[in-house]
């Protein structure tokens, strides 16, 4: 199924590494665009480039995901033709400078779960109800999230939590026409993650996520994973507790 070329996508975090691809991916296949994020305005020179090179309308808009009181607003500024909402919000954390430190766990979870949680659940309300043809919403959680490690647990568990969430967001809106999307990724190379020893085998692109996410809303696939990805965690999954605990990859 092909989605409507006149639907609004929607992308929160627009100024990340993944935003961007998606943003200019789903402008290639004819959607308008809205990139939302802190301090919108640095979007503008991006914005002009997606419009001028996918002949799309795109707009910026200002939200900060640590703010829910603001969801309601934005919401209702965001065309009328919107069928796409994609969360792409995320916070990698220093692992160690979380343990211990409430405001930072707090942080880590109101970043990678609560808000965009919430903005989705708004979200899908607004689109189940619009009419929009093929509607969808999309959240970014995390291959992390399906067991814990002692490196990164507190993203882990709040990239789990977020899973559970839009697994419960999905059977709501089961009876209506609105996908809810999980995308599920591996290591992907970003601003984020510099720095980091990525695997190169097991590491995407934000464009090759961005195609893949693409491929899935047409088949409007409800969880994503990288295939690498679906082998690797399926291995890891079936070790046993015992024996996880003491593994240090």
């Amino acid at each position: 199924m092909k989605q409507d070329p006149k639907q609004t996508a929607v992308i929160v975090g627009g100024r990340s590494d993944i935003g961007l691809a998606l943003a200019r991916r789903l402008a290639r296949a004819g959607h308008p665009i809205v990139l939302a994020a802190r301090r919108a305005g640095e979007l503008a020179e991006d914005a002009a480039d997606i419009a001028l090179r996918h002949g799309v309308d795109v707009r910026t808009q200002e939200l900060d995901v640590l703010k829910p009181e603001g969801y309601a607003a934005f919401l209702e500024r965001l065309p009328a033709d919107t069928g796409i909402v994609a969360c792409v919000v995320g916070l990698l954390p220093d692992q160690q400078a979380v343990e211990g430190n409430p405001q930072a766990a707090q942080q880590v979870v109101d970043t990678n779960f609560t808000g965009p949680l919430l903005l989705l659940e708004l979200a899908a309300r607004r689109l189940a109800a619009s009419g929009a043809a093929q509607p969808a919403v999309i959240g970014i959680g995390s291959v992390a999230g399906d067991r814990g490690r002692a490196r990164n647990y507190w993203y882990g568990a709040a990239k789990a939590a977020f899973a559970a969430g839009l697994s419960g967001l999905r059977q709501r809106h089961a009876r209506t026409p609105l996908l809810v999307m999980t995308v599920k990724p591996g290591f992907v190379r970003t601003r984020m993650t510099a720095g980091m020893d990525l695997p190169p085998a097991l590491t995407d692109t934000p464009e090759q996520l961005a195609e893949l996410i693409h491929r899935a809303l047409r088949r409007r696939r409800m969880v994503v994973v990288p295939w690498k990805w679906r082998l690797v965690m399926a291995v890891i999954r079936l070790i046993p507790e015992r024996v996880f605990s003491r593994m240090t990859f």
